[in-house]
């Protein structure tokens, strides 16, 4: 089964089409949680209306589920508390221009 860190880093693959940074840099995933070889994923959008939505939840799902020991993935898009730039890390805020 991967660790936290592999799975953070199989999300890092999934990218916002809208601001082309990755999903966990944006600060969209709230939670990974494992057990056995299920996974669940606690995450938002930029916002409740994206319309990119449903293929960023569907990428991470197919990320997540290429990973060796995981059988099953859970994403539960989440809008409370609600997203803001805060959450970025410096490197996406670097990338937006935002300081």
């Amino acid at each position: 089964m991967p660790d936290e860190t592999a799975l953070l880093d199989a999300l890092r693959q999934v990218i916002d089409p809208e601001l082309m940074i990755n999903v966990v840099d944006l600060g969209l995933v709230y939670g990974v949680e494992q057990s056995d070889d299920k996974v669940k994923v606690d995450m938002t959008l930029t916002s409740p209306a994206c319309p990119a939505g449903p293929q960023i939840v569907s990428q991470a799902k197919m990320a997540l589920e290429k990973l060796d020991g995981v059988k099953e993935v859970e994403i539960k898009l989440v809008m409370s508390p609600p997203w803001s730039p805060d959450r970025m890390t410096d490197e996406a805020r670097d990338q937006l221009g935002i300081f």
